[in-house]
């Protein structure tokens, strides 16, 4: 599994998910997080369509998109999405 978080400097949301996303990556060090500025990254968001910060694609083992999430999401749940798809 792959994930794209989208942040900016700018963006409040995507500085309290920066802190949440430091647990995941405790949690599953394994897991491969890449993170796109959503500023200065024009063609990954024309290519996967993103319009918004802190943004987040769950992506399978074939690169194809899983699912999609925005804004301020919990641990817990981002803890939950990964377990359950870990494998896809």
């Amino acid at each position: 599994m792959k994930i794209l978080r989208i942040t900016a400097s700018w963006c409040p949301e995507c500085a309290i998910m920066g802190f949440r996303w430091q647990e995941i990556k405790k949690e599953f060090p394994q897991l491969a997080i890449e993170e796109v500025d959503f500023d200065k990254q024009q063609e990954l968001k024309q290519k996967y369509q993103i319009d918004k910060a802190s943004t987040f694609i769950f992506f399978d083992q074939q690169g194809q998109e899983l699912l999609r999430r925005h804004g301020l999401l919990e641990t817990k749940e981002l803890i939950q999405l990964i377990k359950e798809n870990q494998n896809k």
